[in-house]
C-alpha cells in the first residue's frame, strides 16, 4: 500500500540522498512542492516522489546539470517521465536476468 506522504528522512533513505540534497533542490525546482506543516516539517507526495525520481534521472543517468535537468522538466516534463520510466522497467529486466544467469550458472 503506498503512503499519501512521505517525510524527508523517508524520501532520502527512498532514494540514498541527502536530506540537503532534497532541500536544495526544492529551492531550485519549481516542480518540487512538498507540503508543510504548522512546524515547517516538510510531507512529500506521490507526485513530489516521481519528480525527485526525474530529478535523480537527469542529473545522474543523463549526466545533466542541474540548469540543464531543470530546463528539460520545464519543457518536456511527460518526455521525461515515460524516459525514466523505461530505464527503471529496464534495471529491473537487468537484474531478474542477472538472477536467473546466476541461478543457472549454480
Amino acid at each position: 500500500m503506498q503512503k499519501l506522504f512521505y517525510s524527508i528522512s523517508e524520501v532520502a533513505d527512498m532514494f540514498s540522498v541527502n536530506q540537503s540534497n532534497l532541500r536544495f533542490w526544492e529551492k531550485e525546482f519549481t516542480q518540487l512542492k512538498p507540503k508543510r506543516n504548522e512546524k515547517g516539517t516538510r510531507f512529500y507526495s506521490p507526485d513530489d516522489i516521481q519528480v525527485i525520481k526525474q530529478i535523480i534521472y537527469l542529473v545522474s543517468d543523463q549526466k545533466l546539470t542541474l540548469e540543464g535537468a531543470k530546463r528539460k522538466l520545464s519543457q518536456k516534463k511527460d518526455t521525461v517521465a515515460k524516459q525514466q520510466e523505461i530505464v527503471e522497467r529496464l534495471k529491473a529486466i537487468k537484474q531478474e536476468l542477472l538472477g536467473i544467469s546466476d541461478a543457472l550458472g549454480r
